[in-house]
């Protein structure tokens, strides 16, 4: 069985003084000495994307034939029950090396990118996926990389393909096209739902998934009001006990944090379970709410025109309706103290 110190990269091979450069330093070593991630990293130049626009932000379709594996992962309890897990410390190939975060994560390169710097962030202990508890150092990790990547977080019914291991992924910041439309999005009238001085939070509806905006330079505030509308979207299933469904994207800009929430009513939508032509395997999560949306197969790729992206998300994403009703919760939650 692997020891968790012999995962640890050679603290003379990372480059630079800040993590963020370590990170860097981490995915230029590996690329060059551990073959997954090198062939990985070199199909990237492979991948064919065209891009959509719609009003007021664009969506660009990836042709990825690496992400096969994550796209179509089962992950029933069955399935999941029956496999070791691939981010756990021991079962790690022998050629995978990482950073050690605050003795509580492994910062990991990831050999099946999206991104031209992809990183798989998990806890080192097997611990199930669930951002609550976990938002702290989702924002401590978002602070100390964020000059180069944006950090994610797929829920364990929402895209993570290792639901019973905590991790976050981290990718190269402005690769989305979300990134740079967000302050756009953000001036539509009524988006606005409360502001302090140090925390305001939006909720945007004019984008392909319905999403919220926590932001602010106060973790511990940021926290606490994220917790409240999680609380109060999980408090209205009273039937389950799991997380609610959910995609967060993380960025810091040197001040302030940005959480974008998106709520989710389905993990795949109808078109991943159709049979013959009429199949496309198309399993969105948090890449592919920022604007990057993932298709493994050619075949699926060439079909995706405006229509089929929308109905897509129409799929998966909280209808308007429940989109108004979130709002209304949290304006109330926000207001009770």
């Amino acid at each position: 069985m692997r020891q968790l110190e012999t995962v640890f990269a050679d603290e003379n091979i990372l480059g630079g003084k800040t993590i963020a450069d370590k990170t860097r330093s981490l995915l230029k070593s590996q690329v060059g000495s551990w073959e997954m991630a090198r062939n990985g990293y070199s199909s990237l130049s492979q991948v064919q994307v065209k891009e959509f626009e719609f009003d007021g932000y664009t969506v660009k379709v990836q042709f990825n034939p690496g992400r096969i594996i994550s796209t179509s992962a089962k992950v029933d309890k069955k399935s999941i029950e029956a496999r070791k897990c691939f981010l756990c410390y021991e079962n790690l190939p022998p050629d995978q090396k990482g950073i050690p975060y605050f003795r509580d994560y492994l910062i990991l390169v990831n050999p099946f990118p999206i991104f031209p710097e992809h990183l798989t962030i998990p806890k080192i202990d097997h611990v199930p996926q669930y951002i609550e508890g976990n938002m702290q150092g989702m924002l401590n990790l978002t602070k100390d990389i964020g000059e180069y990547f944006t950090v994610f977080y797929n829920g364990p019914k929402c895209g993570a393909s290792a639901p019973d291991h905590m991790h976050f992924q981290a990718g190269r910041r402005n690769f989305m096209p979300l990134d740079a439309e967000l302050n756009e999005l953000l001036k539509t009238p009524g988006n606005g739902l409360y502001s302090n001085k140090s925390v305001s939070i939006h909720s945007v509806s004019n984008y392909i998934g319905k999403f919220f905006l926590f932001e602010g330079s106060d973790k511990k505030e940021l926290i606490s009001y994220f917790l409240k509308f999680y609380k109060a979207i999980k408090s209205l299933d009273s039937s389950s006990h799991d997380e609610p469904m959910l995609n967060i994207l993380c960025g810091y800009t040197g001040k302030d944090w940005r959480i974008i929430v998106f709520p989710r009513m389905k993990h795949r939508p109808d078109y991943y379970f159709m049979e013959g032509d009429s199949q496309i395997l198309i399993s969105p999560a948090s890449v592919d709410f920022g604007g990057v949306l993932i298709t493994p197969r050619e075949e699926d790729f060439n079909k995706m025109d405006k229509e089929i992206i929308l109905k897509i998300f129409r799929q998966v994403s909280i209808s308007p309706e429940i989109f108004e009703y979130y709002r209304k919760k949290l304006r109330e939650v926000l207001h009770t103290d």
